[in-house]
């Protein structure tokens, strides 16, 4: 099912922790004379109860360069790819081995969910030019009632604030690909980033690429570098650098990809995908403990890493994620490969 999915563009206000009673950690924004209320669970209703958890305060990510441009409030966006809205599975925002579960009320200072939440909230507070852009679902306005958080008339507010895909059972009608909720705060003065990323453990990181269902592995078609031994194909092969802009008009693009097992992967099926879906087929095999650098020559993929900022995805046969990297404008030099 799509939520009424969106990025509110707002300034911080005020902020209420999560209680037992309430596990949600409350904003209060406003936007243009408009105010909101953003509710982030800080607890799931499923075991384990604890939410995942990751932050960066100096995150990087094309998905950011579009975001200065919007007017302040709500602004819908698609569910689809190549636009600005956020697939913690699909957008390679962050590396999900990276999150930790956290619970969100524990005695003592900034070790809770609770408290490294304040800590961002209260720094986007203190700063003035300082501008949170909250990815969720939209509701209000509520003509007949005031919020019932924090007093403001009408009522509206943002919610899951968090991954929206690969929820099990009778939570699987929230499930989408495409429209994961999420908070990054902007500090204009010195351009940086902060990204506040949430899941449930509860959520699988395997879904469809059309409903966010999970994808039951155990009934998945079989991927050949299974064959070898492995029990799956995920952090097998590293994407390590790639060539974006050749300094010579005739020299290609290029990925430059690292085996980290101990056995020969066959890359049949194989591809790469960029931000907007389009994939690049591999072919061949790589050596264990080995680079390979796969230049991009076939017709029609000319653009296939773009210059103003992109994503690279490596999938297997089955069109499952192995690895996946992102890089930004201001990385790119002519002639010079990224490393990732």
């Amino acid at each position: 099912m799509t939520i009424h999915y969106g990025v509110l563009k707002c300034k911080v206000i005020g902020r209420r922790q999560g209680t037992r009673e309430n596990p949600h950690y409350q904003l209060h924004a406003e936007a243009g004379g408009t105010h909101y209320r953003i509710a982030i669970n800080v607890k799931s209703q499923l075991s384990p109860s604890e939410l995942l958890y990751y932050t960066d305060e100096h995150f990087e990510h094309e998905v950011t360069s579009d975001l200065p441009g919007l007017p302040y409030g709500f602004n819908r966006l698609d569910s689809k790819p190549g636009g600005m809205a956020l697939d913690y599975i699909r957008g390679n925002l962050f590396d999900r081995r990276r999150m930790v579960p956290l619970p969100f009320e524990v005695p003592g200072h900034d070790n809770d969910l609770n408290g490294k939440l304040d800590m961002y909230m209260k720094q986007a507070m203190d700063c003035s030019d300082a501008v949170l852009y909250a990815y969720g679902d939209v509701w209000g306005p509520e003509m007949k009632q005031a919020d019932s958080v924090f007093g403001f008339f009408p009522g509206n507010g943002l919610h899951d604030i968090h991954m929206n895909q690969g929820n099990p059972g009778l939570r699987m009608k929230d499930n989408g690909v495409y429209q994961d909720g999420g908070l990054l705060l902007h500090f204009p003065s010195n351009n940086r980033w902060i990204a506040i990323f949430l899941a449930f453990q509860s959520q699988s990181w395997h879904t469809d690429d059309v409903t966010g269902n999970p994808i039951d592995l155990r009934h998945h078609r079989a991927d050949p570098a299974l064959e070898k031994g492995l029990l799956h194909t995920e952090h097998a092969i590293f994407i390590v650098g790639a060539l974006v802009k050749p300094s010579v008009p005739t020299a290609f693009e290029s990925v430059t990809l690292l085996n980290v097992t101990d056995r020969t992967l066959e890359l049949a099926g194989w591809s790469l995908a960029n931000k907007f879906k389009k994939k690049y087929p591999l072919a061949g095999s790589i050596e264990p403990g080995q680079f390979l650098t796969v230049p991009i020559t076939l017709p029609g993929y000319s653009d296939f890493l773009r210059q103003r900022g992109d994503i690279i995805t490596l999938l297997d046969a089955r069109g499952l994620k192995v690895h996946g990297v992102s890089y930004t404008r201001s990385q790119v030099r002519s002639g010079w490969t990224l490393r990732f």
